[in-house]
């Protein structure tokens, strides 16, 4: 049961965000894409025949620096050391995943500093990218899907990227892809260079907006909450804080979401104030996974 006072809400509501979880981050991150009357908006001057087209895995980012496995703020990742042993001797980027739901397992997982053997057997590196390879996507894209089918390991696999001929396709697809749990889909520009940080030529593809928060504080539940957590403070980069109350099971409301960790939650828009409106708790993962 959590018990609370106002001194300490108080107190857990005054912490910086900038002091409980500031990263940097190396990796490039992609722009979610906009929606018009339930139909996908491209950025403007580019049509879907641009971009590569693969499922948005639902599992923890990672960078392969040649000789160590890191997340993508730089924080190193206990894997066995059978897992990396024959990986290339270069820098990839990719997802460590365990399949469709398998969030939390694939978490457990890789944040352990001591590593589960047995675990680790279900979790695969997914790469998409080779950052210091020269040259556009198309051409990063030639290089590494090779490179990763010739090593012929269950650990490590190249993303399976498409190139579709419209926009009815694309959707399509990602009824498909939601229908069977999965999160959405990234599309990749042919002719975009690595950038660290957001690019405007990788985008993510979703039904629901979400973003994430750095938890702050909590606020005490009342009624048939009562002793447990009625809402969680987060705050997000250039938003005022804002609570989320909604998306809980009882026991995430026993044990929230710890102070300096991330969550991710769904929302509808904002409002005037830059609050996002219904944000509804998804899902949290500790800060050295930025």
């Amino acid at each position: 049961m959590m018990k609370y006072s106002a001194l300490a809400i108080m107190i857990m509501l005054a912490l910086s965000p900038q002091t409980l979880a500031k990263e940097t981050v190396t990796t490039m991150r992609a722009h979610s894409i906009d929606w018009q009357d339930d139909t996908v908006v491209l950025p403007a001057g580019s049509v879907i025949t641009d971009y590569w087209v693969s499922e948005k895995l639902d599992g923890v980012r990672a960078f392969w620096t040649g000789s160590q496995l890191q997340t993508r703020s730089g924080h190193q990742i206990h894997a066995p050391d059978w897992f990396t042993k024959d990986f290339p001797k270069e820098a990839l980027e990719g997802e460590l995943w365990a399949g469709r739901n398998q969030f939390h397992l694939t978490m457990q997982t890789v944040l352990d500093s001591v590593p589960n053997e047995t675990l680790w057997r279900k979790i695969q590196f997914m790469v998409f990218d080779a950052p210091d390879q020269p040259g556009i996507f198309d051409e990063r894209l030639a290089h590494v899907t090779p490179l990763i089918d010739s090593l012929h390991l269950q650990q490590i696999k190249a993303v399976h990227q498409r190139k579709l001929d419209s926009i009815q396709t694309l959707e399509h697809w990602l009824n498909e892809v939601e229908s069977h749990g999965g999160e959405g889909l990234m599309l990749h520009r042919g002719k975009q260079r690595y950038i660290a940080g957001k690019a405007d030529g990788l985008l993510k593809l979703k039904r629901f907006e979400d973003a994430e928060a750095i938890v702050v504080g909590y606020e005490p539940g009342k009624g048939k909450y009562q002793g447990l957590t009625g809402a969680i403070w987060v705050k997000m980069d250039n938003h005022p804080l804002f609570k989320i109350g909604s998306g809980f099971s009882d026991a995430e409301r026993a044990s929230p979401p710890e102070i300096g960790s991330i969550v991710t939650f769904r929302y509808n828009g904002f409002t005037q104030n830059r609050i996002p409106r219904f944000a509804r708790f998804l899902r949290s993962r500790p800060a050295e996974t930025l």
